[in-house]
């Protein structure tokens, strides 16, 4: 099994709890109906999962653990959504019956899976016949930034480094049709979206978000157990996260590749 790279630190939670349907599943949004049923594989914190579930009947939201899943539990709760029910499971081996699922949704899994291929097979077979296999992922080496520190150089490829050794694809945005296609799909759609941080208030956030996470997450433990890094390696690193989010020149793109693969 693959381990998952990020961890749920606070300042990783910082990140995901941004995310939204709309900045993070707009390629999907289009083709939701509210009498679909849906799963979201890799649910996190559960903001994509409560968006999703009040456009269309019903949503199971599914994580490896109940500790992850109860992140997704309170932010439902909070949100007094009835239409979602929990469950844990590896999405190589889905507990469920086949054709369970009118959409099969996934974002920021398949880069930290263990066999992406075979992810997507499992999320078709719990799809319906017509129904929809959704995924989209980042691409850590297409990420552009200015100024160009070296310290973010340096982060890039201790990211990647650490990524792999944990047993997933961090540059998983490039590979999603073939991904798709190795599983069997033929009706595929593939597109692709940008996350662009570089007004004031963005560079804050992405920027110190990072200058922590670089410090206190899952990634620096690893690092630091693995010899991938010194402590003073993390603080410089940290520093040129500071330095960047500082700077009004400051801007960092994300790729995302997406599917819309049809079961």
């Amino acid at each position: 099994m693959a381990t998952y790279t990020h961890g749920h630190h606070e300042s990783v939670l910082r990140s995901h709890r941004w995310r939204t349907a709309e900045n993070s599943a707009a390629y999907l949004l289009p083709r939701l109906s509210s009498g679909f049923t849906l799963l979201d594989v890799g649910c996190g914190p559960g903001t994509i999962t409560a968006d999703l579930a009040t456009l269309v009947t019903h949503v199971t939201a599914l994580e490896r653990t109940d500790d992850a899943l109860d992140l997704a539990r309170a932010e439902i709760g909070r949100r007094g959504l009835t239409n979602v029910d929990f469950a844990t499971g590896d999405v190589h081996a889905l507990d469920f019956p086949d054709d369970s699922f009118d959409v099969v949704h996934a974002h920021q899994v398949l880069q930290h899976v263990t066999d992406p291929v075979a992810a997507l097979r499992e999320m078709r077979r719990v799809t319906r016949p017509g129904g929809l296999v959704a995924a989209r992922d980042s691409d850590y080496a297409g990420f552009t930034w200015f100024p160009l520190l070296p310290e973010l150089d340096e982060w890039l490829a201790l990211y990647r480094r650490i990524a792999r050794g944990n047993g997933g694809e961090p540059d998983a945005g490039r590979r999603m049709l073939s991904w798709a296609r190795a599983a069997g799909f033929t009706d595929v759609t593939t597109t692709a979206s940008i996350w662009c941080f570089a007004d004031d208030e963005d560079r804050a956030w992405w920027g110190g978000m990072w200058a922590d996470r670089i410090l206190k997450s899952d990634m620096a433990a690893t690092a630091l157990s693995t010899g991938a890094a010194t402590q003073a390696d993390l603080d410089r690193l940290s520093a040129g996260w500071r330095e960047w989010s500082e700077s009004p020149d400051g801007w960092f793109t994300i790729p995302h590749g997406e599917i819309l693969a049809r079961a």
